[in-house]
């Protein structure tokens, strides 16, 4: 935790959290190749974020080192969820909760669309499972 993301109170602020949680889905999806993937799948299809949430559990302080532990919770159709879990590094206690509904967009033809199988069979990999980042 940087010292520009706390707040006037000196806890990391409720926006700042928003930016891990982006910073692990990044991470999750170098992870997982998706770029590659995506080329596969003749590279116009992106993700984009549909809903995202973040619950505060316990205050962060800056100087303060985390974790995000990140797993699928949910595939359908033309859409998947990522959750994350934020952990003290130290402790292991949990910091926030957070996730995000991602969709399968086709933005020359400005529409959801299905996920590809070859995508999906790889999330089906991380389904309620941490992906070990």
């Amino acid at each position: 935790m940087r010292f520009c993301e706390t707040d006037a109170v000196g806890h990391v602020n409720n926006v700042s959290y928003f930016i891990y949680l982006e910073e692990a889905r990044t991470r999750f999806f170098e992870f997982i190749q998706m770029d590659q993937l995506k080329q596969r799948s003749g590279g116009k299809l992106h993700f984009m974020v549909a809903s995202s949430k973040c619950d505060y559990l316990k205050q962060a302080y800056s100087r303060q080192r985390i974790t995000v532990h990140t797993k699928v919770t949910r595939i359908g159709t033309k859409s998947f969820q990522l959750d994350h879990e934020i952990k003290n590094a130290e402790t292991g206690d949990v910091i926030a909760a957070g996730g995000a509904t991602l969709v399968c967009f086709d933005f020359l033809a400005q529409k959801s669309v299905e996920i590809p199988l070859e995508i999906r069979s790889v999330l089906e990999q991380y389904l309620l499972t941490p992906a070990k980042l």
